[in-house]
């Protein structure tokens, strides 16, 4: 039932806020999925009958799976991938088995139009020149290349600054805004623009798109809905009056953007680097947080991020203490062992090469996108791999690993490590161990089409390639020094989930050969000599596997302990 109507004589709202208006990056980031069916080009058009076409059927306004695919005419495994994907960039914790609400449902499927921002230069080409060389021209390797490689080629070295991306966001919804506006409204007895009113509580469900500060919910910031008391009744306000006080506050953040963009404010500088390996050392060698309890908002923890970027031929370590936010990226690094031992929400790897990543608890969404032969180990909720070659991913997920863009040569497998704080971990951001759907990935058989980079023009039918599983004979365990020890008591001692007999037989046969090994190395008969000799050439062999496989930059890590 819809309350008290505002009209034109509703108090108009301030010129300035207290507040300060910033899209919510998570939707952008983690939220797009390349499924034709969810690509509403025309807005509203199709948007609004929908709308009234799932509240037929759920009258409650909690849209299920099973609504959606009929709504949609979409294969039930997609419209559960959708509410999935929806649920994990959502700003609360949501059970999609539950349903979603519907105005939620309408956001997320308007903002499948978003394309991402194109990738800029480095903004320290010296840094990456040894990562990422240059090719030429002229030496006849851009020639055989197909369209979508050139482009990945090109994309390594390029990100967007936070600052870049943020604004390119916050245009996107001031183009947009109207739109989705007029999809939370309800209609009411009027002419013209008088017939859509929005209540507090439809206004809030923007907050799935935008934020205030710290603990503010939006209709708390805007002058139209403060100071209610809760036996009023529900005040309903214009939505052109709402729009122009949204398009205010987006033009007030614009600007804070570019003042920072310009240098005037550095001490509010989003794009932050952690290129440092030695000082990522002491930073975790300083940890006495083991479990990283989040002490800060959800608002104030989405703003802040962790980067790691552009470590190369070195081994880095984050744990609790050092991350900054509930998100981490690793970007553009090269030959390098990453260490993210912590829980976290969010984390993105992006232009990797050569490089080994441990990613600790993930409790919604992780991407990995434009890396080469990268070794991901990762116990996660939800894994989404883009436009990745010859890459093996070691996986502890609760949704089905999803694969999109222009893969080449991936193989998966079941986690393979454990550090002493992970079920903990686990348990902080809700990953389970006993649900492990690694061997069930999903191709969704075409180029991201929200990926301006990895989709140019004249691709967009090219097909996604399906993974294959590691053979169980190459199959390992990582080990993962304990650099908990003295902090707290042990929590875990071994792998938490469950191993495929298959993978876990093969690791039995590698131990007995091992002990096997040791056993005859004692009962040989030598002499001193014979002895030294066989010594020497065990330690000839062991030094060529050590640098063979990179493991020696790890030795050398923990030498500086």
């Amino acid at each position: 039932m819809i309350g008290e109507n505002l009209g034109p004589s509703s108090p108009s709202p301030a010129p300035a806020s207290e507040f300060v208006l910033w899209p919510r990056r998570e939707p952008f980031e983690h939220g797009l999925l390349p499924i034709p069916k969810l690509i509403f080009s025309d807005g509203t058009q199709t948007l609004g009958p929908l709308k009234e076409k799932l509240l037929q059927a759920s009258p409650s306004g909690r849209i299920t799976a099973t609504e959606l695919a009929s709504a949609l005419q979409i294969p039930p495994d997609y419209a559960r991938l959708a509410l999935d994907t929806l649920a994990s960039v959502h700003p609360a914790d949501l059970d999609p088995n539950a349903g979603v609400d519907v105005h939620d449902l309408l956001l997320f499927l308007y903002i499948q139009t978003y394309k991402r921002l194109v990738m800029r230069t480095h903004k320290d080409p010296a840094a990456v020149a040894d990562v990422w060389p240059s090719m030429s021209a002229f030496d006849g390797y851009f020639s055989s290349m197909s369209p979508i490689q050139l482009a990945r080629s090109n994309s390594r070295r390029f990100m967007p600054s936070q600052s870049d991306e943020e604004a390119y966001q916050l245009s996107y919804l001031q183009k947009h805004m109207g739109n989705i506006l007029t999809l939370l409204a309800e209609s009411v007895k009027g002419d013209g623009d008088e017939s859509l009113v929005l209540t507090s509580e439809r206004f809030d469900h923007l907050g799935f798109l935008i934020q205030f500060g710290e603990g503010i919910t939006l209709s708390q910031a805007a002058p139209f809905y403060t100071n209610l008391e809760p036996d009023m009744p529900v005040v309903s306000v214009p939505v052109a009056a709402v729009h122009e006080w949204v398009l205010q506050q987006i033009c007030l953040a614009l600007e804070n953007n570019a003042d920072k963009a310009k240098g005037n404010d550095p001490s509010t500088e989003l794009d932050v680097d952690t290129g440092d390996a030695c000082v990522n050392q002491s930073m975790s060698e300083s940890s006495s947080s083991p479990n990283g309890s989040f002490s800060l908002s959800y608002a104030a923890k989405s703003r802040c991020q962790t980067f790691i970027e552009g470590i190369s031929k070195a081994s880095v370590v984050k744990q609790s203490t050092d991350i900054k936010g509930h998100s981490v990226k690793v970007l553009n690094c090269q030959d390098s062992v990453i260490y993210i031992l912590a829980p976290l929400q969010y984390a993105i790897v992006y232009g990797c090469c050569d490089a080994t990543i441990v990613l600790g608890a993930i409790g919604k969404a992780v991407r990995v996108e434009h890396c080469e032969r990268v070794h991901v180990i990762s116990a996660a909720k939800r894994i989404t791999v883009a436009n990745c070659r010859e890459c093996i991913f070691f996986l502890g997920v609760n949704q089905r690993p999803l694969f999109l863009g222009d893969n080449n040569k991936l193989r998966v497998a079941p986690y393979n490590t454990f550090y002493s704080h992970l079920e903990a971990h686990m348990a902080q951001v809700g990953v389970v161990a006993t649900v492990n759907r690694w061997d069930k990935p999903l191709a969704l058989g075409l180029v991201d089409s929200n990926d301006a980079v990895s989709n140019p023009a004249g691709v967009s039918d090219v097909k996604a390639e399906s993974t294959t599983q590691l053979d169980p004979e190459l199959f390992t365990s990582f080990l993962i020094p304990n650099w908990f020890a003295g902090e707290s008591p042990q929590t875990t001692n071994q792998n938490p989930f469950p191993l495929p007999e298959m993978y876990s037989s093969s690791l039995g046969r590698k131990h007995s050969n091992l002990s096997d090994i040791k056993q005859a190395l004692r009962d040989l008969k030598l002499d001193e000599n014979k002895k030294q000799d066989l010594a020497s050439v065990l330690h000839v062999h062991f030094r060529d596997w050590l640098y063979a496989s990179g493991t020696i930059r790890q030795l050398y890590y923990l030498q500086c302990e």
